[in-house]
């Protein structure tokens, strides 16, 4: 295997994991995620050399899907705590409303 095929299968297992956490399918992101991780060690293991044009546009895929893959996380854990938080009645750490504003309502 070679530079390029390993970090093509990295952006298919990205793809698969951005599908999986649109379908909110743990499973499916479960097996993606595993796939990438192997696919990063594979790549680890080709070992680093120059790269040229190519290899850098695969490599920027990667990481703008691997962002993308965050955005998802992040936005899924903050609907999350909010609906933790509607469940036990908690506002937690982030909007409180202030006295003053009660004042008025």
């Amino acid at each position: 295997m070679i530079r390029r095929d390993a970090l093509i299968r990295v952006i298919e297992s990205l793809h698969a994991e951005i599908a999986a956490l649109k379908a909110n399918d743990a499973a499916a992101l479960e097996r993606a995620t595993a796939d990438k991780l192997g696919h990063i060690e594979d790549l680890a293991r080709l070992g680093n050399g120059p790269a040229g044009d190519d290899l850098r546009d695969l490599a920027e895929e990667a990481n703008r899907l691997n962002e993308t893959c965050r955005i998802y996380v992040n936005l899924m854990a903050a609907n999350v705590r909010r609906r933790l938080q509607n469940l036990t009645g908690g506002v937690g750490p982030g909007y409180r409303r202030s006295a003053g504003i009660a004042a008025y309502a």
